[in-house]
């Protein structure tokens, strides 16, 4: 007989101790009435659930109906009556499986894109080391503020998971996205995310980041605008999910992934050289690197001047650098995941396709870097390409498209593993 503690859920049946604890934090706007379907529903799926509410979401839900769902505690002040805990933020952070914030509003956003601790909740968000999500709720315009848009793609940035706001009928009698997320969505999402906390334990991920840079001269080369953002997002995203990371960049300003092997090269041939020797203890290889097609077939090892070397400037003889991808897809072993990156113009899903196939890659990221989506920015529009079809997924920041690249892989790695 186990001697784990019980609680009742507004069921009335017993709720281990020992289950996932997800804190839910309510913040002050019309929609915290559909909080309490979010509890149940997660209740139902059992999870404990404990909650913290802002002073202004007391507006318009009490406390007490909480406490009567819960069976619990709500946790408000951070001096004052509760629970007798003189730093609770600190308890309630570490006690937590996962912090839920729904609804979010755009003051909550601001303040923890900010780093402001002025009450419970927000002190309770920048304490925690949990993953976070995040369900807003707002009006239209205030959704679409750059300042709002801002916030989201550094709480992206930092890993912070965005349940996305539907579009509809708002209270204040505006239509546009805004509505918060219909709760059934909520709580699927957060037993998704509570699953594959650790799914990647004790696999080997290897990444490819950034670009690769081709030297004419001593001063000159040939390269691209990869900054590495997404590398390096889908990098920490699978250490947070328990992997080991193999990450091969190329020159970008982005600092180390903490508890990666980093491995930093320049040109295509020395990221080729690190990947055959990472490659063959990979269970999920992602290729995202934008790799230089062609180098220059000489080098020069000065400058080459205007004028005086007019003829070899305007002669750049080029040869075709080894195609890493290809080359891992021909090698790839029974049970190893092979995931390409498509920067494409134009007919984006067929140029994907074909690569797909040539490549002999699991599937393809497929996006369209004509419309200012891709490299540099903070979020992106992407297609999953496979042999079983397409996957369009909406713009997302490139922390959470992080998760579901790797989510999609881990559907391939256990196909694998299945069929094998």
């Amino acid at each position: 007989m186990s001697n784990t503690c019980q609680t009742k859920t507004s069921d009335g049946k017993s709720e281990d101790a020992a289950a996932p604890l997800v804190l839910l934090g309510v913040t002050g706007c019309i929609a915290v009435y559909k909080s309490c379907e979010i509890l149940r529903g997660l209740q139902k799926a059992g999870v404990r659930v404990k909650v913290v509410m802002t002073k202004n979401a007391c507006e318009f839900v009490g406390p007490t109906t909480f406490r009567a769902l819960t069976h619990e505690p709500v946790a408000i002040d951070t001096f004052g009556d509760g629970p007798g805990d003189p730093i609770h933020h600190v308890s309630l952070a570490e006690e937590c499986d996962l912090f839920l914030i729904a609804p979010c509003t755009a003051n909550v956003l601001a303040k923890m894109a900010a780093g402001i601790a002025d009450d419970l909740l927000s002190t309770t968000a920048l304490a925690c080391t949990a993953p976070i999500a995040v369900a807003p709720a707002m009006n239209v315009h205030m959704y679409e503020a750059v300042a709002t848009r801002h916030n989201m793609q550094v709480l992206d940035s930092r890993g912070v998971h965005f349940i996305e706001p539907g579009e509809g009928y708002l209270a204040c009698g505006d239509v546009g996205r805004g509505r918060l997320a219909d709760p059934a969505d909520i709580v699927a999402s957060v037993l998704h995310m509570l699953e594959r906390e650790k799914d990647l334990e004790g696999r080997h991920v290897v990444v490819t980041a950034g670009p690769t840079v081709e030297p004419i001269d001593a001063v000159r080369f040939i390269s691209n605008p990869s900054t590495g953002k997404m590398g390096f997002a889908i990098a920490e995203a699978a250490l947070e999910r328990g992997a080991v990371v193999t990450l091969v960049t190329g020159p970008v300003s982005l600092v180390d992934v903490p508890g990666a092997k980093m491995v930093r090269v320049g040109t295509a041939c020395e990221m080729k050289a690190v990947v055959d020797e990472a490659f063959p203890s990979a269970d999920i290889a992602i290729f995202s690197a934008a790799v230089s097609d062609f180098r220059p077939r000489t080098v020069s090892d000065r400058k080459l001047k205007k004028g005086a070397d007019d003829e070899a400037l305007s002669r750049i003889e080029l040869v075709e650098n080894p195609d890493i991808l290809a080359s891992c897809g021909a090698a790839k072993r029974e049970g190893q995941v092979v995931v390409g990156f498509a920067a494409e113009t134009n007919d984006v899903v067929g140029n994907a396709r074909s690569k797909l196939f040539r490549k002999k890659a699991d599937f393809i990221v497929a996006n369209d870097v004509s419309r200012g989506q891709g490299f540099g920015a903070d979020s992106d529009e992407v297609t999953f390409v496979s042999a079983s079809g397409e996957q369009h997924l909406p713009e997302l920041g490139k922390r959470e498209l992080a998760d579901r690249i790797l989510d999609k892989a881990l559907e391939f790695l256990k196909l694998g593993l299945e069929t094998s």
